[in-house]
């Protein structure tokens, strides 16, 4: 039977560097201007889960058809949505997808769940670093995220090597074709530097 599958938009960074909020970023997608985070929900509804959610604070904007789920943990970093998700998981799979991964296709994903098994999801291996903000994670592993931020260890690195201990995940390689899609923006020059990637900023 195919795991059922919760998608995640992580959108609860304070975007101190970029110096405004990422998501409010204006993209062109598929020749439309849109915001940054309409095009991130348009790639996780792209791979049809069961559930669609937000991470993070209600913006202006967001449908009211999207669950948005404030992080239990707060100024914790990323692993502290990640592991808000994974607590109120109903699914046996969690999607997640960070705002800034601006240049992130479709097919990635899709890739991703393709390499999924029971139990056990997927994280991409790019310059021997997990990439653990596109990644498929099982419901398992709240367990080991929730401990991991009771001990205050935010390291993202540690928590999948743990998984992967455990045996709940395992690694994809990325391909070199696929390296720009793991580009983020931190910064108001990233956006520039990737302009010529997949995805146009539109400002």
């Amino acid at each position: 039977m195919k795991p059922t599958l919760t998608a995640a938009l992580l959108a609860g960074g304070k975007s101190k560097r970029m110096g405004r909020e990422k998501g409010s970023l204006r993209v062109e997608w598929k020749g439309v201007s849109t915001f940054l985070w309409e095009r991130q929900v348009a790639v996780l509804r792209s791979v049809e889960p069961d559930e669609l959610i937000i991470s993070g604070s209600r913006k202006e904007g967001y449908p009211e058809s999207v669950s948005v789920v404030p992080d239990r943990w707060p100024d914790m970093g990323p692993l502290g949505g990640i592991a808000t998700c994974l607590e109120r998981l109903r699914t046996d799979l969690l999607l997640v997808l960070a705002v800034d991964l601006a240049c992130i296709q479709p097919e990635f994903p899709r890739k991703l769940l393709g390499r999924t098994r029971a139990g056990c999801g997927v994280v991409p291996v790019h310059h021997n670093r997990f990439e653990p903000l596109v990644a498929i994670y099982p419901a398992a592993a709240a367990g080991i995220a929730i401990a991991q931020l009771e001990k205050g260890e935010l390291a993202n690195q540690r928590f999948v090597e743990r998984l992967m201990k455990e045996g709940m995940i395992t690694g994809y390689n990325v391909d070199p074709a696929e390296e720009i899609q793991l580009t983020n923006w931190n910064r108001p020059d990233d956006i520039v530097r990737v302009s010529h990637g997949a995805v146009r900023n539109a400002d």
